[in-house]
């Protein structure tokens, strides 16, 4: 049995790490070089570097400091935000990103999943799905554009897409939960989970040690993954790994 990865996510916009609710009211949340160290002292597994305003704005990933983490830390290393290309994907994983993750591009081109894991592998291609829970019509539909804008894509026919196209890895958000720290989407994350035979990452929605414990024993996710809980320090990396092995929960210490 594979051991279960406890990841942080650096959301970067203009350089600093930040962090919101539900997509929105952002807040600055520190630099994210510091906390890239701070999170390999910590026993993390594997760190996510998100370039939220990235695609929004028309920019590239932040190319510099990606290199500049890179250099810094010694545990894989994902890096989205802006990659629209097989060229993107090139300059990202040449400074140092040991994988890529692409969202509304692979929505807009799905045929890059493709491109990237041909070029590089299958294990070097994250695609994050960024999936809202509409009550209207009772069904979880894919947004692209920071979660700005409705794909038209119900959320498990785009995953189970996503994994005949050669992904690797599955980054899943609860646009719903994002932020909240009322735990994770179980109903989602077990649905999506159940039907992929890859990785996937949950997230949105981790605010105690017990929602981990809650998504590991109750989904087939590989990860967990969160952001201001251990930006802010409200859950200390060392302490969750050690609840999460007192649980039962097959994790690195």
């Amino acid at each position: 049995m594979l051991k279960k990865r406890i990841i942080p996510c650096l959301d970067i916009k203009d350089g600093r790490t930040v962090k919101g609710i539900n997509f929105i009211d952002i807040r600055d949340a520190g630099d994210p070089i510091e906390l890239a160290r701070r999170y390999v002292k910590d026993g993390a597994d594997e760190l996510v570097f998100l370039d939220i305003t990235a695609t929004l704005e028309k920019r590239k990933t932040l190319v510099r400091l990606v290199e500049r983490i890179a250099r810094e830390i010694n545990i894989p290393f994902t890096v989205g935000g802006g990659i629209n290309s097989l060229e993107d994907a090139k300059a990202v994983i040449h400074a140092g990103a040991d994988k890529v993750s692409i969202n509304s591009s692979a929505v807009k081109i799905p045929g890059l999943i493709s491109k990237i894991a041909g070029s590089f592998g299958s294990q070097c291609v994250v695609v994050a799905v960024d999936s809202k829970y509409e009550h209207e019509n009772q069904r979880h539909r894919v947004f692209v554009n920071g979660g700005r804008i409705p794909a038209g894509l119900n959320t498990l026919d785009w995953a189970k897409q996503v994994e005949e196209l050669g992904a690797g890895e599955i980054l899943l958000t609860s646009m719903n939960q994002d932020g909240t720290k009322n735990g994770f989407d179980i109903d989602l994350l077990n649905t999506i989970s159940k039907a992929l035979n890859i990785p996937v990452i949950a997230s949105g929605g981790a605010g105690q040690q017990s929602h981990f414990k809650e998504v590991f024993q109750k989904t087939r996710v590989s990860a967990a993954l969160a952001a201001s809980i251990f930006h802010f320090a409200e859950i200390p990396i060392p302490l969750l790994k050690e609840y999460l092995s007192n649980n039962n929960v097959f994790i690195r210490i």
